[in-house]
């Protein structure tokens, strides 16, 4: 019956035994090979891909955080100068006030200064005027009075009495003409 069984075609829709035992130990040899050198290649070029990554990830997370720190320092220093920016100006302003008052201060310090050195020289003016003038007056009565009365009146000590009494007299007239004139 062997024969027959040999001779019978047999159906392609079951298996060679002897070919499926051969691809087996085929198969079975691949994966080895494959379980022993290629896949722990792969698994190492994987892992250090992964390493990589996530290293990458820390170095951008770190860099990220450095990069924050930074800009709340540049902040913080920004603000610190704006700050001290506004303190001067402020300063500024106060020391330009307290110049400004002590130049005016000065100023009329000077200013009554110059005043009361006018009102004293127009004062030593006018006395030397009056002085000058009493004796350009009193020297003109003087020769006036002698040409009246026909003698000299060289008697200094009379003749400056005289005059300081002409004077006098007409000092008083125009003070009571003054007072009355502001009266009005």
């Amino acid at each position: 019956m062997m024969n027959l069984a040999a001779s019978e075609p047999q159906s392609p829709l079951l298996p060679v035994w002897p070919e499926v035992v051969i691809g087996l130990i085929a198969f079975g040899i691949v994966f080895f090979v494959f379980a022993k050198k290629l896949l722990p290649a792969i698994n190492k070029a994987l892992e250090e891909r992964r390493e990589a990554i996530e290293g990458g990830m820390e170095k951008a997370e770190a860099a990220q955080a450095e990069a924050q720190q930074t800009l709340e320092e540049y902040r913080a220093q920004l603000a610190e100068a704006r700050h001290e920016a506004a303190r001067l100006r402020q300063e500024a302003q106060e020391q330009g006030a307290t110049l400004i008052a002590e130049m005016r201060a000065e100023g009329q310090r000077q200013r009554e200064e110059i005043i009361a050195a006018g009102h004293a020289q127009i004062e030593a003016d006018r006395r030397q005027a009056a002085q000058s003038l009493r004796q350009d007056v009193g020297k003109l009565a003087t020769d006036l009075a002698g040409k009246l009365v026909g003698e000299s009146l060289e008697d200094v000590a009379r003749q400056s009495r005289t005059i300081d009494r002409f004077l006098d007299e007409l000092e008083a007239k125009a003070t009571t003409a003054e007072s009355s004139g502001v009266a009005r």
